[in-house]
């Protein structure tokens, strides 16, 4: 019928709206700062971990930044993909969806490290809590869906996870006061504060016991983690504080 033709071109409308909307800043953020690290388009402002172009374990297509997905085998490569640029106090903000059993992550203050080629950093997780097995390690939770990688868990209301294959929002905030939060889809889900006592000793009885001087830098990169499986980026963006 007419109306539902109406209706299907309305929708068709909104959604090419909304494809060019993605990857860009309003006028309100460009007046607050914000600077956009993907542009949709190229892989400019991202390197490959330990290289000086795009690993060929990414792809940019359809306004996404993608892993493509090698059976979740990490081991026989890293293509940990890593900004050009460094930050220190920060607020930087992400989409991103996954693929069915996915894993992968977003690391901050990465710096170049002797750990055959894995980019050290911390890590807000991501990954299919549901499916992939390593959701269920570490200690209380701390390696589900947007922790602090095997150091704290998320508090997170189990309404606010959007299902694999939707688009989710990350968020870290890095205050110059070494203060952090994480945030899923608009909620704080954890906050610490780096080099303090109690991260220090979170870090004692981390996986990252033995890395000297762990995640204290005073800036560092950004790193999207290539843990074998599909994941998609957009919308990354950032302000430095």
């Amino acid at each position: 019928s007419l109306t539902m033709l109406v209706a299907a071109a309305l929708l068709l409308s909104s959604m090419a709206g909304n494809a060019q909307e993605q990857n860009s800043l309003s006028a309100k953020e460009k007046r607050d700062g914000w600077k956009l690290l993907f542009d949709g388009k190229t892989p400019d402002g991202w390197v490959g971990l330990n290289m000086d172009r795009m690993p060929e374990g990414w792809i940019v297509k359809d306004g996404m930044l993608t892993i493509k997905d090698s059976g979740g085998e990490q081991a026989k490569h890293t293509w940990d993909l890593v900004t050009t640029g460094e930050y220190g106090a920060f607020d930087l903000k992400f989409d991103f969806r996954m693929s069915r059993g996915a894993n992968s992550g977003v690391k901050y203050f990465v710096v170049p490290s002797g750990q055959g080629g894995f980019g050290i950093g911390l890590e807000y997780q991501i990954i299919d809590d549901d499916v992939h097995p390593d959701a269920k390690m570490g200690r209380n939770g701390n390696h589900a869906l947007a922790g602090l990688y095997d150091l704290i868990p998320a508090n997170k209301p189990a309404d606010i996870i959007r299902p694999v294959g939707e688009w989710n929002t990350g968020r870290i905030v890095v205050y110059p006061d070494n203060r952090v939060e994480q945030y899923l889809n608009g909620v704080k889900v954890l906050e610490y504060v780096r080099k303090s006592p109690g991260f220090l000793d979170l870090v004692k009885i981390s996986k990252y016991k033995d890395i000297k001087d762990f995640a204290v830098a005073a800036k560092g990169r950004i790193l999207l983690q290539d843990h074998g499986f599909e994941v998609n980026f957009r919308n990354i963006k950032i302000k430095t504080l």
